[in-house]
């Protein structure tokens, strides 16, 4: 029952990603026309708005056993603004967001088994990127990259687990792909390293930090982090903390539960701007 116009399919979008929250109608303006709004812009959204409505009374008719978060949709209007109500479960981002924090609790307390269960079953609900079937506006461009980071976080705490799991060499091919399409990515280099240490492949280790530290001068003009640094050393030396049975490893907790140092750098980038 999605809208096929583009407009209208944005506005639903921009609705369901702020589900049981009013959105004014100076968001959704801005969503659609930016600083460019139609004359008629109120007649426009109103119009918008009627069009969903008549789409969500369809999606209301008489549905199979199990679906009540659809037929629980309603939206209303409030005193500048509007407000989709939706069951947590009807929302692929929100049950995604509730699985990553459940998931990032299990592996902070220990339950390292659950953890890599849960953020597993999290990352299985992306079928593609945030919104693919949407043209963003600037709000909706946000929450895309909001969800896209997230989804990076959780891939990073579920490969976290199934590292402490011992499950380097079946991490090995996945990490390989994402180390090469992401190489300022710290993180997934860091990891990398590590499998390929604990598989006993010392010198590809090595030679991980070496390209990771190249592609980080290039294109970002910094060295590697401390953490990633100390990383390094501690596999040139062998250290007891890199065995499986040993403690966290050097550098990568704290490289796993941090925003990608490139994230940072770009933050820090379009502050300076405004």
């Amino acid at each position: 029952m999605t809208p096929t116009a583009p407009k209208p399919r944005r506005v639903l979008a921009l609705l369901a990603i702020c589900a049981n929250r009013v959105v004014r109608n100076e968001q959704i303006i801005e969503e659609l026309w930016e600083n460019s709004p139609p004359t008629s812009v109120t007649t426009t959204l109103q119009t918008y708005v009627y069009q969903l409505r008549k789409h969500l009374q369809r999606a209301l008719a008489p549905q199979p056993a199990g679906t009540a978060a659809v037929s629980a949709s309603e939206l209303r209007t409030f005193a500048g603004g509007y407000m989709l109500s939706l069951a947590p479960e009807a929302l692929d981002s929100l049950r995604f967001e509730q699985l990553v924090a459940q998931g990032r609790a299990a592996l902070e307390s220990g339950r390292t088994e659950a953890a890599a269960r849960i953020l597993r079953e999290a990352l299985a609900l992306w079928r593609g990127p945030a919104l693919v079937d949407v043209a963003p506006g600037p709000i909706l461009q946000v929450e895309v990259l909001r969800l896209e980071e997230m989804s990076k976080s959780a891939l990073e705490l579920r490969i976290e687990a199934d590292l402490l799991l011992g499950r380097h060499h079946e991490l090995l091919s996945e990490l390989v792909g994402l180390s090469a399409r992401q190489p300022t990515h710290e993180g997934f280099q860091a990891k990398l390293m590590l499998a390929l240490y604990r598989a006993g492949r010392r010198s590809e280790a090595l030679g991980v930090y070496q390209g990771a530290r190249k592609a980080l001068v290039a294109e970002l003009g910094v060295d590697p982090s401390g953490d990633l640094q100390r990383l390094h050393r501690a596999i040139l030396e062998g250290d007891p903390s890199l065995s499986e049975a040993g403690p966290p490893p050097i550098g990568l907790e704290s490289l796993a539960m941090s925003i990608p140092r490139q994230r940072r750098l770009e933050h820090r980038q379009v502050g300076a701007v405004q």
